[in-house]
Formats: structure tokens, sequence, C-alpha cells
């Protein structure tokens, strides 16, 4: 398993952006699919993104598509979430999650590692 670290997390004014990073430990980091999800207070734990292993696919929520972006640096063991056009929705704890399937992403279900969670808090 890989061990996940997240940051890139604030505070910032409905409109505004955010990047959010996920460092992961291990050398095996290129043959995991990534996902983002996110937990807002008293709420589930929701999808928000999803990356293939070789960054050739990707998979979003209805509700950030066109806003987020998630993207991967193999080289350097990290997959990115860009937030633009935040809102106040959009405030939750973030985590990255790493599996081998990106199709369980697609289909809702992520079984693998996570990390510890970001905040992020936008204001209105």
């Amino acid at each position: 398993q890989v061990q996940l670290v997240e940051s890139g997390g604030g505070l910032v004014q409905a409109g505004g952006s955010l990047r959010l990073s996920c460092a992961a430990s291990g050398r095996t980091f290129s043959t995991y699919a990534m996902g983002w999800f996110r937990q807002a207070p008293g709420k589930e734990r929701e999808f928000v993104a999803a990356i293939s292993w070789n960054g050739g696919s990707t998979y979003y929520a209805d509700s950030v598509k066109g806003r987020f972006t998630i993207s991967r640096d193999n080289a350097k063991n990290t997959v990115y979430l860009q937030m633009n056009s935040l809102k106040p929705e959009d405030t939750a704890v973030y985590y990255c999650n790493a599996q081998r399937s990106y199709g369980d992403y697609v289909g809702g279900r992520a079984f693998g590692s996570w990390g510890q969670g970001t905040q992020v808090t936008v204001s209105s």
C-alpha cells in the first residue's frame, strides 16, 4: 500500500481557486489509479474526481465538472486537484485515495489507501 499526504487546503472566497496536492510514498505510485473525495460536516464522504494510472483517463462528479481538474505527475509521486470557481458548497475535508482499479472509482467505489485529509473552506 501507499502512504498518502494531502496539502494545499485553506480558506478562500467564493469564486477563488485552490490547488490541492497529494504526495505518495513508495515506488509503485505509477501503478495506482488515484481519486479525490470530500466530506462536509454531517454528510457522507463523496466522490470528486479520479485519474487512471497514466493520466490518460479522468472522471468527475457532476457537481465539479468544468470547475475542477485532476492531474498527476508520476515522476513526483503526486496527484493534484485544481479547483476553480469555488462555491461555499465545496467546503469540506478533501481526501485522496489510491487503488489499483480506476473502474472502481467510476463505479463509485474506493477500497484503497486514504490520506489524512485537508480542509477547504469557501466563504460567501
